[in-house]
């Protein structure tokens, strides 16, 4: 069974509207009502050969775009509208923020220091909020035009995974404002400090709805393949995976009472984000053993598998270092050694325990796209060069950092320097595909025709009940 995964108002012909008005949405109602559609290019938001393409598993559809009348505007004119383009813009997106944010706090985190350093971590940081705005705006946009697009977009196989990285970029940007903002207001006590102890436990709130939200549509809605899976699976849990270094960053200017609560919710969070993780990457590193590898093109999106255990290497040490100097001996209790002492060796100890892991999965990553390099075409994915790796350059950073090594802290400068050239080169390949129409176009863009096809079939559904056509 194929069926059209375009807007019925813009897409079909004009036989096909005249079927519709005389009640033939019978068909988009069956599609609806299918026990399930989904394409293999949106399984794992990492995979796939664009929308509207894949095979059928047991009970599945395989939707195609068809040609139409936007088509055929795009191919006469070469341009589609700006409020077409909107409506084809998806959580996916939010990766190239999650990089540009990973960026700034990188550049803050430099061991070896020049002038102006600081100014252009700034400068990263502001373009980083300028792109989370209008990235958020477009999907406002969006659900402004298709709101029960909103909802399918939270549950759909592919496009739903990302949610997650639109609240990682919002703890980039906290991440950033205590970083370069407190400072510049008055540093501790400021009011910038302040709206920040607010703003992390909303944050808190925020990853734990949608880490239990996103996994429970995964396990008792979506169906998907284990041949499928890919580390884009963990995003859900990747807001959870930066709450150590944002709760450490933040408890440096909050009172003492409040560092502490932070400190221990912080932990807390970490902990529940690499679980999470680590049940993800059995299910990944099985399906790498099973299965074939992910299509070129796909693959910089092997990249995500490096930071979970990258970013809880960063946060257990920053963690660490901030219950040092916060935690009272009686913390705990009595004990024979200060609590702080305590709490910030295992921390070290943990995290050089899982440094090599996340360096392991990023030579794993590499060797498997410079093999496949000749076959790669830029996608959204591609932003998962930077992210993860930035985690692995700020882990290592703080572990020469807390090994007084030199030579581990180069490390770190040395991933930082490459990571540089490859952001310039996503945001290049980004906009050149922007320009050309290789992505916001029809067949183009990953699950995005399913969700908006959804949004019209209820949407014609609601019409034919207020009107009291029987279908």
């Amino acid at each position: 069974m194929t069926v059209d995964t375009r807007s019925p108002d813009a897409q079909l012909n004009p036989r096909q509207k005249k079927a519709s008005r005389d009640g033939g949405s019978r068909n988009l109602r069956r599609a609806s009502s299918s026990s399930h559609t989904t394409s293999r290019a949106s399984i794992g938001g990492y995979e796939g050969r664009g929308a509207g393409h894949g095979r059928a598993g047991a009970g599945h559809h395989v939707l195609e775009v068809l040609p139409g009348p936007i088509d055929e505007i795009a191919h006469k004119h070469g341009r589609l509208p700006f409020r077409q383009r909107v409506l084809r813009v998806t959580w996916g997106w939010f990766p190239c923020t999650m990089s540009t944010g990973a960026l700034a706090s990188l550049l803050s985190q430099q061991p070896f220091t020049f002038t102006g350093l600081e100014t252009i971590g700034k400068v990263v940081y502001i373009l980083d909020v300028v792109l989370f705005t209008i990235f958020t705006f477009l999907m406002v946009c969006r659900f402004s035009l298709k709101p029960r697009a909103l909802t399918t977009s939270l549950h759909h196989p592919s496009e739903s995974f990302f949610f997650g990285a639109f609240w990682v970029s919002v703890a980039l940007v906290l991440y950033g404002m205590q970083v370069y903002g407190v400072p510049a207001v008055g540093g501790k006590g400021s009011w910038l400090a302040k709206a920040l102890r607010v703003l992390f436990w909303m944050y808190m709130g925020c990853a734990s709805l949608t880490a239990v939200f996103q996994y429970h549509v995964i396990f008792h809605v979506e169906k998907l393949m284990i041949s499928d899976a890919m580390p884009a699976w963990i995003l859900p849990a990747y807001p959870f995976l930066v709450t150590g270094v944002l709760a450490a960053a933040i408890a440096k200017t909050q009172p003492e009472q409040s560092a502490k609560q932070m400190i221990v919710a912080g932990i807390a969070g970490q902990g529940l984000g690499w679980m999470l993780a680590l049940f993800i990457y059995m299910v990944f590193l099985t399906r790498l053993i099973n299965s074939n590898m992910p299509p070129a093109s796909t693959r910089p999106g092997m990249y995500v598998s490096v930071g979970p255990a990258a970013y809880t290497c960063a946060g257990l040490i920053s963690l660490g270092k901030r219950g040092k100097s916060v935690l009272p001996d009686n913390f705990l209790g009595e004990m024979a050694i200060p609590i702080g002492d305590l709490w910030y060796g295992m921390a070290v100890a943990a995290a050089i325990f899982l440094w090599l892991l996340a360096a392991w999965f990023s030579m794993l990553s590499t060797a498997s796209i410079i093999l496949g390099s000749k076959q790669m075409g830029f996608s959204l994915q591609w932003w998962a060069f930077v992210f993860p790796n930035a985690g692995l350059a700020i882990a290592t950073i703080q572990i020469g950092n807390v090994l007084d090594s030199d030579g581990i802290r180069g490390v770190g400068t040395g991933i930082t320097i490459i990571l540089i050239p490859l952001w310039i080169m996503c945001a290049v390949l980004h906009v050149r595909a922007l320009w050309r129409h290789d992505i916001l176009a029809p067949g183009k863009d990953e699950g995005v025709d399913d969700v908006n096809n959804k949004h019209d079939i209820k949407r014609q559904e609601e019409i034919n009940e207020k009107q009291g056509v029987v279908v």
